[in-house]
């Protein structure tokens, strides 16, 4: 694999044959291309560190705000992260063939339904260039070939990534078309990769509402969008105080730039006079920006919360700002996340299981937690091995994309000269 100078659908059609011979590999060969690979991070790391410190510094002088500027960021540990998550995806068992319901019908033929690959999967994502070993490796694993169009503020640590897999595919005697790199050029590429039918099986886009609507324009192959984030912590009038203040914190702080962490913070009338002083001095504290209604603002001591408007409900701000709202009931709650939120990741804190009980059915989100933060939304912390993004979809997968969400059911049958009469 190398950034690609071949047209768009001359990468396609190589992918396409790829696809063919992976969905024939066994695990055994797909495995030893991801202990290759996940060596071969950890052998390149200070090369993958200078590639990388090259597309911070240019990110940087074309004003890349902080939030992006963290998420296109290596580091040793973040490095280390993308050789083990490699790993952990070998160690995971192979989906493909995996039977899934099996029967006998009366006349003796034997039905299995089995997993099979999707076939070509195109992942498109904004700055973080581990999401081009996430998606090459959990495509590989499954059996799938891969067009990766990163972009182009990632484009030298891609590149690097991309020759890393490329020799990772041949030492395994994998077809080296099984993944490829496009040079992630304009919307007319993204156009021409969005009209492959027949060639490409599924697109997964990972970024904003901007290229949600430009391949909502154009794509005539199936999207399954990982979408944006706009999350909510809601805490109960019967919360444990401590828990919801250390849950709520996590949620936003712990890394605000990612799509899991917390946006909006309702909390219960009854409790506001007592949760709202010391958790938005904490959170002012960590540097977030926060906003509020009247009865927020009202509740908030010496703490400085700005007026929320109507828009900030509705936003992911990708950063260390959050909007807190008072609400009269766990139903009005449940309201708000499913007016204002993506359908993500929603959490509640509460010391009833009736309360959450009503939370989990009442919030319509692929994740919904009960006394505990979003930020556990991921493909890794599932045990899923890694992820390629978070669904929001109902069809045909929802929540983290992982190994099984790559994958289609075929029905096989067995006979013994069975014919219809």
């Amino acid at each position: 694999m190398a950034t690609v100078a071949r047209s768009v659908h001359d990468v396609c059609v190589a992918a396409k044959e790829a696809s063919h011979v992976l969905a024939r590999a066994d695990r055994a060969m797909k495995d030893a291309a991801l202990e290759d690979l996940a060596v071969r991070i950890e052998a390149r790391a200070a090369d993958l560190l200078e590639a990388n410190a090259a597309d911070v510094d240019a990110g940087r002088e074309e004003g890349l705000s902080e939030a992006l500027l963290d998420r296109l960021s290596l580091s040793d540990a973040r490095i280390a992260e993308m050789a083990n998550g490699v790993r952990e995806i070998a160690a995971l068992d192979d989906p493909v063939g995996e039977v899934t319901e099996s029967w006998t019908l009366a006349n003796g033929l034997e039905v299995a339904k089995k997993r099979a690959p999707l076939g070509v999967v195109a992942v498109v994502y904004e700055a973080r260039p581990n999401v081009t070993i996430d998606a090459a490796a959990l495509c590989l694993k499954s059996g799938n070939a891969a067009i990766l169009r990163g972009s182009r503020s990632a484009s030298t640590s891609n590149a690097l990534l991309a020759s890393l897999i490329t020799e990772s595919l041949a030492a395994a005697g994998l077809p080296e078309d099984a993944v490829a790199l496009l040079a992630g050029g304009d919307h007319d590429e993204l156009g021409e990769l969005a009209t492959q039918e027949g060639l490409v099986d599924l697109i997964i886009p990972r970024g904003g509402k901007g290229l949600k609507n430009a391949l909502k324009a154009v794509a005539k192959v199936p999207v399954m969008y990982a979408a944006a984030g706009n999350c909510h912590v809601y805490v109960h009038e019967d919360a444990d105080l401590e828990m919801a203040q250390r849950i709520a914190y996590n949620a936003k702080v712990q890394r605000p730039g990612v799509c899991n962490a917390a946006e909006t913070l309702l909390v219960h009338e009854s409790v506001a006079p007592a949760l709202l002083p010391p958790l938005l001095q904490q959170l002012a504290d960590a540097g977030v920006a926060l906003v509020g209604d009247e009865r927020t603002r009202a509740n908030a001591g010496d703490v400085e919360v700005g007026e929320v408007s109507p828009e900030d409900w509705d936003t992911e701000y990708h950063g260390l700002k959050m909007a807190v709202g008072v609400v009269d009931s766990l139903a009005a709650a449940i309201e708000h996340v499913n007016r204002h939120g993506t359908g993500h990741s929603d959490a509640i804190v509460t010391s009833s299981q009736e309360a959450g009980d009503d939370f989990t059915v009442g919030v319509d989100s692929a994740a919904v937690y009960v006394n505990a933060s979003t930020r556990f939304t991921d493909g890794y912390e599932f045990g899923m091995g890694a992820e390629i993004g978070n669904s929001t979809q109902k069809l045909h997968a929802r929540g983290p994309i992982g190994l099984r969400e790559l994958t289609t059911t075929k029905y096989v049958v067995h006979g013994s000269g069975q014919v219809r009469e």
